[in-house]
């Protein structure tokens, strides 16, 4: 009985995400019917099927009885890590059946006469690159998939880009699970101290609200601009969730420069704080204070790499100053924000420009963005603790905290800021090492790595700039996938459930 208890706990919040997600796909019929492109059966029943399978755990499995504090933390991280991967998995459905081809049609639906125009790694890998906002594509050209499937994709960086359990807790009252524990689990940011469930529910309300209001906002802005709906939508989709997919296979270099440039405005609102946003539009002056030193650095970040890469352009590149003015700022924007939009080829930009690139996509936006990286904040952080540390070399009576908005950083949380640095590090020295091992060069090994766990998308190489993953090997498509979950989730939620007390009775 207190197995079957258990196992209820642990499945029953997946029930909630996957009927999102079904419903998310049932609205991917729209252009599956509009543009007639015989994809309705297929996405019809990846959306019933994943409906069918949330409601089945929500209805028939128990619900959680209060447990103490640490099996409820324990319980948060298993949750949440599963919620993604099940998720991912699920996400793969549209991909699969929508690009299900039969042999002998005559014959109608038999598994013995039909395969799969997909292979299950590169559905994955997308579904995986999709949720988790990171933007990198396993097809060679994304042109050919169907509207439903370009759709989808759009659809599932929106809604990763956000966060699957923060868009749970902004709409469902319970889940059985404390709520602080699973946001804590998800977005393990240093910008989490100070919230109390009560308040955190509120506040995912409220930054949701935001998302929602923004989203509709570019989408205005990109019609006005000359766009169709269908280019708006799906672009808007992919920009302010800062995830990066297109629906051609240039990115967004097509466009013109004023859509660029609105596009652009979309990741860097993306890759602001969301309460921070919030904050600001229902003019409330003082809780915006709190945040200012992490936005302030992020901008003087973003002014001082774009400047840099402008005048590379201009100078190295021999560009006209115009355009490197446009491509030093769209572009720099993009990495920043780990959205992964390219309007050109980043290969064949200087080395110095794609070096520094690689060192913006580890930093990543603010916490309680959309954006992947280790966030401006853990940036900030390690940077005043390495001048602290020199400065007390000198001074080594002197009282001399981290701080952040005038305020001292406790050392639990500095430490913590150092542990997930580490991590990262040791992660993606790893993750080279492997993909090397799985035939990768190691030029597309480093940008891959550096694509997969900063959630930027676009790696060096065959896989940088307008490339793809289509050329990976199935093993490393699956490294790539574990990695991409590896960035979204920082690390440390899933490395918690290898340790060997996380699944002992305490």
């Amino acid at each position: 009985m207190q197995r079957n208890t258990t196992v209820g706990m642990i499945l029953r919040p997946l029930g909630v995400p996957l009927v999102g997600e079904g419903i998310a796909m049932l609205v991917c019929l729209w252009p599956a019917l509009h543009f007639g492109d015989g994809s309705h059966w297929g996405i019809l029943s990846a959306a019933l099927l994943t409906i069918a399978v949330g409601v089945t755990l929500l209805w028939t499995l128990p619900r959680r009885s209060a447990t103490a504090g640490a099996t409820d933390r324990r319980l948060s991280y298993l949750t949440v890590t599963l919620v993604w991967i099940v998720m991912t998995l699920f996400g793969t459905l549209p991909f699969l059946l929508v690009g299900i081809e039969r042999t002998d049609p005559a014959q109608g639906f038999a598994f013995s006469n039909v395969h799969f125009s997909i292979s299950l790694a590169d559905a994955i890998f997308e579904s995986m690159s999709g949720l988790t906002s990171t933007g990198a594509t396993a097809f060679a050209d994304v042109e050919g998939l169907s509207p439903t499937l370009l759709l989808w994709r759009s659809a599932t960086e929106w809604l990763g880009g956000f966060g699957i359990i923060l868009l749970v807790l902004a709409v469902v009252p319970s889940l059985g699970l404390n709520k602080y524990s699973l946001y804590t689990a998800e977005a393990s940011s240093a910008d989490n101290t100070g919230k109390t469930s009560t308040s955190m529910r509120t506040m995912v309300q409220q930054t949701l609200a935001t998302y929602v209001s923004l989203t509709l906002l570019f989408v205005v802005l990109l019609l006005l601009s000359g766009m169709t709906l269908w280019e708006a939508i799906n672009l808007t989709f992919t920009n302010i969730s800062t995830g990066g997919f297109s629906i051609y296979g240039d990115s967004i270099a097509r466009f013109t420069p004023a859509q660029q440039y609105i596009l652009a405005a979309s990741m860097f609102v993306g890759g602001i704080n969301f309460a921070l946003l919030y904050n600001f539009f229902t003019l409330r002056w003082r809780r915006i204070g709190r945040k200012l030193d992490q936005f302030c650095f992020f901008l003087l970040l973003t002014l001082v790499a774009t400047a840099f890469v402008v005048v590379a352009l201009h100078r190295q590149g021999n560009l006209p100053f115009e355009d490197a003015l446009r491509y030093g700022i769209v572009q720099t924007v993009s990495v920043i924000t780990t959205t992964g939009s390219v309007v050109a080829d980043t290969n064949l930009w200087w080395t110095p420009i794609v070096l520094l690139f690689l060192f913006l996509s580890l930093c990543g936006g603010m916490a309680g963005s959309t954006t992947g990286g280790l966030k401006v904040m853990r940036v900030l952080i390690l940077l005043r603790s390495v001048r602290n540390t020199l400065t007390n070399r000198l001074h080594p009576h002197a009282y001399n905290p981290v701080r952040l908005n005038g305020r001292p950083v406790s050392n639990e949380i500095v430490t913590n800021v150092m542990v997930i640095f580490i991590v990262f590090v040791i992660t993606m020295l790893v993750g080279v090492l492997l993909l090397m091992l799985c035939g990768v060069g190691a030029t597309e090994s480093l940008g891959a790595v550096f694509g997969c766990i900063t959630s930027y998308g676009p790696g060096l190489g065959a896989c940088g700039g307008f490339g793809s993953y289509a050329a990976f090997p199935a093993v490393a498509k699956w490294l790539c996938s574990a990695l991409m979950l590896l960035g979204r989730l920082e690390c440390l939620t899933v490395f918690i459930l290898f340790l060997p007390g996380f699944w002992r009775n305490r």
